[in-house]
């Protein structure tokens, strides 16, 4: 018996690992050699793979592919119909498969709905990309993206607030009261 739950009409190929308390929604489809971890979502119509790892605790919200070439670490949140990419110059009539280019999402970063991730870049830890930004460059941790292309402007906590800082470069999380500070153009919690 599965310890993670897939909706009837979904489709998971052979050779998948997918941890307890997964749960994959309507009309998912998850290609062999892909692993996922424990405690995520898949909303409706995802397609997942092939050869893709997806951390624990990841939240992926309906109409979204992860293609090869994405690695996707715990605690990412990916907003509704956000795309990736996996070849900088695609051609319809030319196969690029062996040129699938890396693309990182590094612990709890947030996606926004219908922002668009070039492929071949990393994103920070806890970094939060806007809604139907077009990202086309590694992003630091913490850094708050918007527009097309994106650009950072400003800095978010782990909770995903938006800092404010005073004149010593110290900003404070009213979340959870987490001091941040920036050094050498990084966001560091103190």
């Amino acid at each position: 018996m599965a310890l993670y739950f897939a909706h009837e009409s979904c489709y998971i190929d052979d050779n998948v690992q997918i941890g307890e308390d997964t749960k994959i929604w309507h009309f998912s489809h998850i290609m062999s050699h892909t692993v996922i971890g424990e405690h995520c979502s898949f909303g409706q119509n995802c397609v997942v793979g092939p050869k893709v790892t997806i951390g624990s605790g990841v939240k992926v919200q309906n109409n979204i592919s992860i293609y090869e070439g994405v690695e996707v670490e715990d605690d990412v949140f990916l907003g509704p119909s956000m795309v990736f990419t996996n070849v900088i110059n695609p051609r319809a009539f030319i196969q690029r498969k062996e040129e699938f280019k890396k693309t990182l999402l590094k612990k709890g970063c947030s996606i926004g709905a219908n922002a668009t991730i070039v492929c071949g870049i990393t994103i920070g830890e806890y970094a939060l990309i806007g809604s139907g930004a077009v990202v086309n460059k590694d992003v630091l941790p913490y850094a708050l993206m918007v527009g097309v292309p994106a650009r950072q402007i400003g800095w978010v906590s782990r909770a995903g607030n938006t800092l404010e800082f005073n004149n010593e470069n110290i900003a404070v999380d009213p979340f959870d009261n987490t001091q941040y500070k920036i050094i050498n153009n990084q966001l560091e919690a103190m």
